[in-house]
């Protein structure tokens, strides 16, 4: 029997990806390793954004085959900037918004999801905000609440965009340290990132230059392959 860490969470095959007539992201051939951190590294316009759309399902491939192991919808933690600082929303109901799909139109949070929001809100250090509105943190702390919000949602595959973007160092840290300590719980993380630090801390990096795959491997290998071509910023 075939160990379930060695398992792809995800297989890309010849997947082309995009929007209107623009394509973002051609031909790519990958497989997501499954109960490890992910770096998704790579230039300004390279697809790293696209990718994560098209793991979550949200964009769809206009070619070739993605196979999910798990039937679980993944969770997708889009990056702060695209989040409304004005929405009226408490730290709490943000958080709990992760339960949504559990729950349904109808049913009210039960013990087991009341749980599961305490524990994230713990885990990213925002419990104590519970009852601030979003619009009043502070990057950092936003940032932290929407993670809490795709871990609420038990998903096997954690999707993240930036998440430690223009963040403090402290808040990278934190961000870190769970994304490292869920993997070891059995969650699948890809993180499209600009951060060195933090694509040397991954498991796996994977290297997009113009919508195609430049590298993928261990994180030594292909920041090694980045330093020869383009740099991975976003």
């Amino acid at each position: 029997m075939v160990a379930p860490h060695t398992v792809p969470e995800v297989s890309l095959r010849g997947v082309s990806a995009g929007y209107a007539r623009t394509l973002a992201l051609s031909q790519l051939d990958w497989d997501v390793p499954s109960l490890t951190v992910t770096a998704v590294l790579g230039p300004n316009g390279s697809g790293k954004s696209t990718l994560l759309g098209l793991l979550a399902g949200v964009i769809p491939a206009t070619s070739g085959t993605v196979f999910h192991r798990s039937t679980v919808r993944p969770a997708f933690v889009m990056q702060r900037s695209a989040v409304a600082d004005t929405l009226p929303l408490t730290v709490r109901e943000a958080v709990t918004m992760g339960r949504w799909g559990r729950l349904g139109l109808l049913r009210r949070p039960s013990t087991e999801d009341r749980e599961a929001v305490d524990a994230n809100m713990e885990r990213l250090d925002v419990a104590a905000l519970a009852q601030r509105q979003l619009g009043e943190l502070s990057g950092g702390q936003r940032q932290r609440v929407l993670v809490a919000q795709g871990l609420a949602q038990g998903a096997d595959l954690l999707l993240l965009d930036e998440p430690a973007s223009a963040l403090d160092g402290s808040a990278r840290e934190t961000i870190a340290r769970v994304l490292d300590e869920v993997t070891a719980e059995g969650t699948t993380v890809v993180q499209a990132t600009h951060d060195i630090t933090a694509a040397r801390r991954a498991g796996h990096c994977l290297l997009l230059e113009g919508g195609r795959l430049a590298a993928a491997g261990p994180p030594h290998l292909v920041l090694a392959e980045a330093d020869r071509g383009a740099a991975p910023g976003r």
